[in-house]
């Protein structure tokens, strides 16, 4: 039975840790110094007393964090380990440059890294969460069995599988700050009905759910921060325009401060009335 830690277990990595457990495999993970939440989200997972135990106790160590403190939390596990080596496996939403920073520190004291990253929602039964992942062992993880999850194996380099993250989430999160922008000064402006009315149009499955998208990247705006930081290191690397995205993370810094992102994802998920968003956004 392949034992598998993970650090973190909140909403995604718990989620992903149950999908493992439905393939077969005995998952591990600690909630010391975590919130109660993290201890009702990490439910269906083996619960160990430290991060050492979890490190000591695993044969692939799973890290999800937020993207601001995945470096460091890797040199954790890292740190963490004593005489054991576990294959270490980065989901973490940041740039190619962070995570091969990461690869190789840990490979420095005889760790391998699998770099990997994450598209769409947790993981659940009914519809599979796509893991890109990259580096010479990516294909022993991809084989893990699992219900809920699907994976791509998208080259043989650690930094591949985040390049993908980066590419995809500028689209994903750099839209909803767009619509975020966009109809915050429309509804200060009075003509948010005649803007939703133009939107509708070019956007007609979008529109209907703006609200309850705005809500949701509010309460996540604090993590995402990072993530959008990280975002413009890799597109100003490639020879783009790190401004753009530096100005999405002003944003998503602005939304950490507002009314919403005091709620938890679920309770965000329960707002779907875009004047509410609004005015909560103003809050």
């Amino acid at each position: 039975m392949t034992i598998i830690g993970i650090v973190s277990p909140g909403a995604m990595g718990a989620a992903l840790g149950r999908a493992w457990v439905s393939g077969g495999a005995r998952v591990v993970a600690t909630v010391a110094g975590r919130s109660e939440r993290t201890r009702r989200l990490a439910e269906g997972l083996e619960l160990l007393p430290s991060l050492a135990d979890v490190v000591r106790t695993a044969d692939i160590v799973v890290v999800v964090c937020p993207p601001a403190e995945a470096g460091r939390v890797v040199d954790d596990v890292v740190d963490a380990a004593d005489d054991a080596r576990p294959l270490i496996v980065d989901l973490n939403a940041v740039s190619p440059g962070t995570v091969r920073g990461a690869a190789d520190r840990a490979g420095r004291t005889g760790f391998e890294l699998v770099d990997g990253s994450i598209s769409g929602p947790p993981p659940r039964a009914d519809e599979g969460t796509m893991v890109y992942l990259s580096g010479a062992r990516a294909a022993e993880v991809a084989a893990l069995p699992a219900d809920g999850i699907r994976t791509r194996l998208v080259g043989d380099e650690v930094g591949t599988a985040s390049a993908v993250k980066m590419c995809t989430a500028s689209v994903y999160k750099g839209t909803t700050a767009l619509w975020a922008q966009a109809l915050q000064t429309a509804d200060a402006e009075g003509v948010l009905d005649v803007v939703l009315d133009d939107l509708r149009e070019a956007f007609p499955d979008q529109v209907p759910g703006v609200g309850r998208r705005i809500a949701l990247s509010a309460s996540k705006a604090g993590r995402f921060v990072g993530e959008m930081e990280e975002i413009a290191a890799t597109q100003a690397a490639a020879g783009g325009s790190g401004e753009l995205f530096a100005g999405v993370a002003a944003v998503y810094d602005r939304l950490s401060r507002t009314d919403l992102a005091a709620l938890s994802p679920e309770d965000a998920t329960a707002l779907s009335d875009l004047a509410v968003v609004l005015r909560r956004l103003n809050d």
